[in-house]
């Protein structure tokens, strides 16, 4: 995400950390780059220009011009304003209630739907609730065959009334049906229009009135940009929601929605969402979407990731493998599974620092372990657990049972002993192999 922009910050860059020491002149050429990138990014022009004037002020102080390295200091300066701009800290989600109401609003198409199935999935799996989702949006055709379907992935009954069309009564005998069921949160989908109107935001609006939500979460498009943020106004009028939710992060985004929203509409970014899959919802961290867009990683987000994934008596069981020299395919495939679990590949590269913008150019598929799994599963399970075993004869019938190249096989077998070297020595070391194992201990 935001590959542009962060390429043109470090840009903007590149001329004050090659100076000896900060004049006025090369700060005013560094921040109008930073102006010209945040406004290509869709941020508009006041955001961007009062932005930039922050930043010029606190880097003319004396702190940044005797500074021993005032281009890292300048990128810092430039982090924190970022966050600043995007809410400084997390917004916690408000489902205190009995049951609590959440109110999701957004245009057609901005995601909506998906979101209200990924929130089930987020407030069942990681905090403990018991959701129920409500299919309020009786216009667009099939709009509660797919909320039937996602509740149905994350095992969530879905409350729908197909004969009735007043979305304010749905909404009111749902709740009676979460209470009825000690269902502790409802998460009420309502129907949006290809643009702002007068009748749909007066259906939510009468919603809202009569359920009276602990929250209200606005939905939007990021990839919209600058129109995602005069939508947000529009809603914001009308409705005064708690907060926001940016969707199709995975696109090709400039980033204009994101650095926006919360200055114009003064509400927090609470989740960002990319992709299909009901588990890609992501708690919005201002500061570590700030490290992100400045090319420095999210080492922080990584390492939850893999904690949600990981155990610690599995690690423990993987590292005592490892030391006596037994981690075999078997294990290989299911770290390889686990990994697959934790999200989009490129996007979990983009999270260490360095590595995303050397992967900028580089396709890579979540399908890109598919070959891998194919030669293990093509593994007798004696072959999977005694990978010395697998000789000539044995790597001509894994070719054939995976459908790869004699060649492909032999590397692969090579890269996998060299990577059984490493992981023993690492493991040897005081700190060394304990810190990747010990990432997933809780």
């Amino acid at each position: 995400m935001f590959e542009n922009l962060t390429e043109r910050l470090e840009s903007a860059f590149k001329q004050i950390k090659g100076e000896g020491r900060i004049t006025e002149l090369n700060i005013a050429a560094t921040v109008k780059d930073i102006r010209r990138a945040l406004i290509d990014a869709d941020v508009n022009y006041k955001i961007a220009k009062e932005f930039t004037d922050t930043i010029k002020e606190k880097a003319m102080g004396l702190k940044v011009l005797t500074a021993v390295s005032p281009g890292q200091l300048m990128v810092k300066i430039v982090k924190d304003e970022l966050a600043g701009l995007m809410g400084g800290t997390e917004s916690e989600l408000n489902a205190k209630g009995n049951p609590a109401v959440i109110l999701i609003a957004g245009l057609q198409g901005s995601g909506k739907t998906t979101f209200s199935g990924k929130l089930a999935s987020y407030l069942k799996t990681k905090k403990g609730f018991s959701p129920l989702l409500v299919a309020a949006d009786v216009y667009r055709p099939a709009a509660i065959e797919q909320l039937k379907v996602l509740g149905g992935q994350i095992n969530v009954d879905v409350y729908s009334d197909p004969e009735n069309k007043n979305v304010v009564q749905i909404a009111l005998d749902a709740i009676k049906e979460a209470k009825s069921k000690n269902k502790n949160v409802v998460i009420i989908d309502t129907a949006g229009r290809l643009a702002v109107d007068e009748a749909m935001m007066t259906e939510v609006a009468n919603i809202k009135a009569a359920v009276n939500p602990q929250e209200i979460l606005f939905v939007v498009d990021s990839m919209t940009g600058q129109d995602a943020v005069n939508t947000a106004k529009a809603f914001n009028e009308r409705l005064d929601f708690s907060g926001v939710v940016l969707t199709k992060l995975d696109g090709d985004t400039r980033g204009g929605a994101a650095l926006s929203i919360k200055y114009t509409v003064n509400k927090p970014i609470k989740f960002v969402s990319s992709g299909e899959k009901l588990d890609t919802l992501d708690v919005f961290y201002p500061e570590r979407m700030a490290q992100r867009i400045l090319g420095m990683g999210d080492i922080t987000t990584l390492v939850e990731k893999a904690q949600a994934q990981f155990n610690e008596a599995e690690a423990l069981k993987l590292e005592k493998k490892i030391r006596k020299n037994q981690f075999d395919f078997e294990d290989f495939k299911q770290q390889l599974q686990q990994i697959k679990k934790m999200g989009n590949i490129k996007d979990l590269l983009g999270m260490i620092p360095g590595v995303g913008k050397a992967m900028k150019d580089i396709d890579i598929s979540d399908d890109s372990f598919k070959g891998i799994e194919a030669i293990i599963n093509s593994m007798t399970p004696y072959e999977r657990a005694n990978p010395d075993v697998i000789d000539q004869s044995r790597r001509k019938r894994l070719a054939g049972g995976s459908g790869k190249d004699i060649n492909e096989i032999n590397a692969f077998l090579k890269q996998f002993e060299q990577m059984k070297q490493m992981m023993k020595t690492m493991n040897k070391m005081p700190m060394g192999g304990r810190m990747g194992m010990n990432m997933g201990k809780k």
